[in-house]
């Protein structure tokens, strides 16, 4: 996924997802008019297709038969399977390594993503330290650091570091819980991009790993979560099925909460809640302030409803809220209260308060009604309300008493995201902002303070863009809907038609596509070329009913914005079919798919990473079944028709003109099945009669994005800007 937020399956709980778009661009007529073509010739092997074996198999939903000719691909351990993805890959390489220039991007790429020298990924503040996610140059994973202050880089201590670890880079963090007391620190650790964790704790001062491991913890279909308690001498934690247990087809389902005492093993772990909880749920886990409180929120799949579940110093666990009430977040305060966010008839969101003392939905009282920004996230202080808003994807703050009178702004950047808020201690807050232009860096406000001040946790990123702006633009949809476009431009960029220009979006989930800063744009913009973003429908950007606009049997508008962004793109001058690349990933290769066979000749190239295609099969896969609450089933009649009907894999057509296309995926993504990705390129390939290469790319190092090596992540992005430069005719070499 790129430009967002973040790399993410298609979910909507514990884990980010963001994705952009890639698409085909026709006429040769229009290629004669870009003054790149003329300077970049292709491999002369890009059409040596590999061979597909097909058999059909037909399947029928609600009456209608549909033909499958490779549901074979989908066996990822038969070894024809194996044989094709290795010739596919030897095809790619072939194609890829040949590309003049790419040895000299691979070297600039190589510079900007190792030189980058610090990263502060996330942070969280426990028992008067600050733990902190980061990574350092040349590292192949980020690791925990804990400081006395935010300003105090002398006192980091490495706590724990994978790349130590696992000198190969194949090690990663998933996440991570200090106790209260900032002693102890509870660390999820997977393998190979795989999202399959394992729960390890380790001494915070020594970095000692204290030898209690508890598996399955993190599986990529539910995320995972863990919470300390009060004397930091046991853990909260999520787990999943082991053998034996439940049937093989639902050990990564019927996610529950146990407890686990530090020194005991954990055969002895008490089971805590989550027997009645659904199939698919996926529950994340947080104290209160004192740790006297824990709270457990379970996410009926990945449609966008929450129920709640508070466990109190009685040890008894209570059910606060139901699906149907329509609370999608909660937070506790320090006042002995939860804040909730409630979207029940009101779309963009309100906040209730709930004390503790009386636990109901039917005692809270609402503090901040709907207003016309959406609320994204609550943070309570010892006298304040800190709402960090999204008012089209950029961000605002609101301040508020604890009765929810108003007390001002924060103020921000115009343009700019607030990712990740926390309460520090009294009325102070520590943030984490960027802009498309900026890189993150960390603050700290109260009221004490004139000004937000900035940290000394600042990402030191090597790619500036003093050179370049951000424009907003609008296209309007088939049905009339006002779409943003975000474009990143170099100042001066003439509207001649003359400029590359590359489109993403993702569209789903209810996830934003936020201002976020990406070093890898410069090597684009040094091409000549812009960047833009299209805010579709499917996403939160303007609340629950944008996104509910885009989901289940209305998807079909999340692809008619990002249809009517290019074309607006294109009426505006800023580029040409020939030069309209997209990309996505994830939701967003599922945008690339449909865009791609809906409109071929609005397209040039298409890169689409670890995307969904078979939309009448996906809900086969693990991670698919939760992502019904967001697509739908082929059980419903009107689901399955809204589902065919865009389906990728099953609109490409035979003699198709379709765009160069590169598919990637990795041998371990739990969030989307490979088999998409197998099946998408065997179809486009047996199917398109343009002469433009249809490459599929296939890693064994990786999964779904997060937990990928820097290495790995240099080879992939290395690949993909080649792959879009040499489509558009682009010299590789950058034009300062």
């Amino acid at each position: 996924m790129v430009a967002s937020a973040a790399m993410q399956r298609p979910r909507s709980n514990s884990r980010t997802r963001v994705a952009i778009v890639a698409l085909f661009a026709l006429a040769v007529a229009h290629l004669g008019c870009s003054r790149f073509r003329r300077r970049a010739a292709a491999p002369t092997s890009a059409s040596a297709a590999v061979p597909t074996a097909r058999h059909p198999v037909v399947h029928t939903y609600h009456g209608e038969s549909v033909t499958d000719p490779y549901e074979w691909l989908e066996n990822a351990n038969d070894p024809a399977v194996r044989s094709w993805v290795a010739a596919q890959n030897a095809r790619t390489r072939s194609v890829l390594d040949r590309i003049p220039g790419r040895d000299a991007l691979e070297r600039e790429l190589t510079n900007l993503l190792s030189a980058q020298s610090v990263n502060f990924i996330s942070a969280q503040s426990r028992g008067g330290r600050w733990f902190v996610l980061r990574t350092r140059p040349g590292a192949q994973q980020a690791y925990i650091v804990s400081l006395a202050s935010p300003n105090d880089r002398a006192s980091e201590r490495v706590i724990v570091d994978p790349n130590t670890i696992d000198p190969a880079g194949r090690t990663s963090i998933e996440w991570f819980a200090p106790s209260r007391d900032g002693q102890r620190i509870a660390v999820a650790l997977g393998r190979d991009g795989s999202e399959v964790g394992a729960l390890h704790f380790f001494d915070a001062t020594t970095g000692r790993e204290l030898g209690d491991v508890i598996e399955r913890v993190n599986v990529p279909t539910g995320g995972g979560s863990v919470e300390w308690n009060g004397d930091g001498t046991g853990v909260y934690y999520t787990r999943y099925p082991r053998t034996g247990e439940r049937p093989a087809a639902d050990l990564d389902f019927f996610q529950q909460v146990y407890f686990h005492p530090l020194g005991r093993p954990d055969s002895e772990d008490r089971y805590e809640i989550g027997r009645e909880f659904p199939r698919i749920g996926e529950t994340s886990l947080r104290a209160s302030v004192d740790h006297r409180w824990i709270l457990a929120t379970t996410a009926n799949g990945d449609g966008g409803e929450f129920a709640h579940y508070l466990h109190g110093p009685d040890g008894a666990w209570t059910q606060i809220t139901h699906f149907s009430d329509a609370i999608t977040h909660a937070v506790f305060g320090p006042d002995d209260a939860l804040y909730l966010l409630s979207h029940l008839n009101a779309p963009r969101g309100r906040i209730l308060r709930m004390p503790l003392a009386t636990p109901l939905l039917s005692a809270a009282v609402q503090i901040v009604p709907e207003s016309e920004t959406v609320i994204q996230q609550i943070v309570p202080t010892e006298t304040r309300l800190y709402v960090v808003d999204l008012a089209g994807g950029p961000s605002t703050v609101r301040i508020f008493d604890h009765a929810g009178a108003p007390q001002g702004r924060l103020p921000v950047p115009e343009i700019s995201s607030v990712r990740s808020m926390f309460r520090t201690t009294g009325d102070e807050v520590a943030y984490r902002a960027e802009t498309y232009l900026t890189p993150p860096a960390w603050y700290r406000a109260s009221p004490a303070l004139a000004q937000p001040t900035p940290t000394a946790l600042r990402d030191e990123a090597p790619a500036r863009y003093d050179d370049a702006e951000v424009v907003r633009e609008t296209a309007t949809s088939r049905d009339g809907t006002q779409v943003p476009v975000m474009v990143i431009r170099r100042r001066g960029t003439t509207l001649d038609g003359s400029n590359p220009t590359l489109l993403g979006g993702y569209g789903g989930y209810g996830v934003s596509m936020v201002p976020s800063y990406s070093t890898t744009n410069r090597v684009w913009l040094d091409r000549g070329g812009v960047v833009a973003i299209a805010i579709l429908r499917g996403g939160g950007e303007f609340g629950e009913a944008w996104h509910r606009a885009g989901n289940l049997t209305n998807k079909q508008n999340v692809f008619d914005d990002f249809i009517a962004a290019a074309e607006r793109l294109i009426a505006l001058r800023y580029t040409t079919p020939a030069l309209l690349a997209i990309r996505g990933r994830s939701n967003g290769g599922l945008l690339m798919g449909a865009a791609l066979t809906q409109r071929p000749e609005l397209f040039r190239a298409v890169y689409s990473g670890v995307g969904i295609y078979d939309m009448l099969r996906v809900e086969l896969d693990p991670n698919g079944a939760f992502n019904t609450t967001e697509f739908g089933s082929v059980r419903d009649p009107a689901q399955f028709r809204a589902l065919y009907t865009y389906s990728p894999f099953h609109r490409v057509h035979p003699g198709g003109v379709y765009p160069a296309v590169l598919l990637t995926t990795g041998d371990h993504d739990g969030r989307v099945n490979p088999s998409h990705s197998r099946k998408m390129t065997a179809q486009l390939q047996f199917s398109t009669h343009s002469g433009r290469p249809v490459l599929l790319r296939t890693t064994a190092r990786a999964g779904h994005g997060m937990g990928t090596s820097r290495v790995e992540l240099i080879a992939e992005q290395t690949d993909v800007w080649s792959f879009l430069l040499w489509q558009l005719g682009i010299p590789l070499r950058a034009r300062h």
